[in-house]
């Protein structure tokens, strides 16, 4: 039985009860028994109905909605897994990759000079492996973004804890609303929004950020238009600092932001700090 037939079940049970009742009582009933002693039937028999019928009928939708929420949490898990796999792939292997290189050129160095240059940048990216292992290991502990989880409780979440692991004060404006986006896009969405605070937390030094989210336009045929801004008052950024090798962190974010056909852009302040602004279309779900 489907969750729709449960549903209509549930609501037109009590309905025909009552309507056989009242017929059987005026067609058949009505000489024997009395008008107020129908009228006190009728309660008494919906409650018979409900104790007999519906509970179970209750009881199986209660273990459907259940076992559809596991699956969606299982489901949110596993685009999260497969997003990591792509990351460590992306950062991880490549860096693998490139420490085997720079082993091989220290095989061919010829002079201490070129030896103790080349000893630095595996030094360099052993760091930067070591950096992302924890901070892989830091998502796995992480629980699955749920699509029913509400956006500004799961901004909120960001921000606090943006917030408790290095003091900067951070505001949330959330104006999107819940179930206008799509698992996948709320996953990649909160997925850049969590690398952008941890860049304000790991480098930008900050005493004050916010995240603020709006719609910009609603077109009425399925499509909304949509902009998110992440801001510090930091030390800003050199464009170094963004395309340099080894910098994964932004890259992941713009990836994740092309393969949702949206923006991203990164902006220094008008005073100090950075603005990074995600903009782009969604289809209601």
């Amino acid at each position: 039985m489907t969750y729709n037939w449960l549903r209509g079940l549930i609501l037109w049970v009590p309905t025909a009860v009552i309507g056989i009742w009242e017929y059987v009582r005026h067609a058949f009933l009505l000489p024997y028994v009395s008008m107020e002693l129908g009228n006190w039937l009728a309660p008494v028999i919906v409650l018979l109905v409900t104790l007999t019928l519906l509970r179970p009928l209750f009881g199986k939708l209660e273990h459907m909605q259940q076992a559809l929420q596991r699956e969606q949490v299982g489901k949110a898990a596993l685009e999260e897994r497969e997003q990591l796999a792509k990351e460590l792939h992306d950062g991880i292997s490549q860096s693998l990759f490139l420490l085997s290189v720079k082993l091989d050129s220290l095989d061919r160095s010829r002079s201490k000079e070129e030896s103790g240059r080349t000893m630095e940048a595996i030094r360099g990216t052993i760091r930067h492996v070591h950096d992302s292992v924890r901070q892989f290991i830091a998502s796995l502990h992480e629980p699955p973004v749920a699509a029913d989880t509400a956006w500004l409780q799961s901004a909120q979440a960001l921000a606090d804890e943006l917030e408790d692991a290095s003091g900067t004060a951070t505001i949330v404006e959330w104006d999107i609303p819940d179930g206008l986006f799509g698992r996948k896009e709320k996953v990649e969405l909160l997925a850049i929004l969590r690398e952008a605070t941890m860049n304000i937390r790991k480098h930008a030094g900050a005493g004050r950020a916010s995240i603020r989210a709006a719609i910009l336009n609603q077109t009425g045929h399925g499509e909304t238009s949509f902009r998110c801004i992440v801001e510090d008052d930091g030390i800003g950024f050199n464009r170094e600092d963004l395309t340099g090798k080894g910098k994964y962190g932004v890259r992941m974010m713009s990836e994740r932001a092309v393969s949702m056909g949206w923006s991203l852009r990164i902006d220094k302040a008008e005073r100090s700090g950075t603005i990074i602004t995600i903009e782009g279309r969604c289809n209601e779900t």
